[in-house]
Order: structure tokens, then sequence, then C-alpha cells
């Protein structure tokens, strides 16, 4: 593939601007941290019964025990940085 000077110039400028966004992402952390015998459960689970089900199924078990918790006055990380952005929290 052939490229003028300027054309080359803007995509290494434009490269940069992608691996800069790629080194500044933040890591994705678990919310649960699930011991390595449930993992191998719920891998297991989803090759029997397939992935929507058993999902369907651990968030319906995760609802009902977090309904069991009083946590409206609680404000999560992300819902105190939106609302200092000035947009709405969720």
């Amino acid at each position: 593939m052939k490229a003028s000077e300027l054309e080359t110039k803007r995509f290494d400028k434009a490269l940069d601007e992608i691996l800069d966004l790629f080194n500044n992402l933040e890591e994705d952390k678990p919310v649960i941290q699930f011991e390595a015998d449930v993992l191998d459960k719920i891998e297991r689970a989803k090759i029997k019964y397939g992935s929507d089900m058993v999902d369907e199924k651990i968030n319906t078990i995760a609802h009902e025990m977090l309904s069991w918790l009083d946590l409206d006055d609680v404000k999560i990380e992300e819902d105190k940085e939106e609302t200092d952005d000035g947009e709405e929290g969720s």
C-alpha cells in the first residue's frame, strides 16, 4: 500500500492516539470474586444448560439476595463522578 508523506503522518498520529487511549484504559475488575470451584461449576453449567440460562439464574439469585438489603442511601463512585460532571446519576 502506497501512502503520501502526509497520509503517513496522519496514520502515525491516529495510531499514536489509539495506543494512548488503549494504554489509559481502566483495569476491568470483576464485581464478584468467585472461588475457583464456583467458577468451575459455573463453566460446567454453562456447557450443559447454556450461558443465557445460567446467567439468568445467577442474576435472579443475586437480585433476590440484594433485595433483602437496604441500599437506597448508598451511592456508587460512578454515580458521584457523573453528578460531578453535571450529568445525572442512574
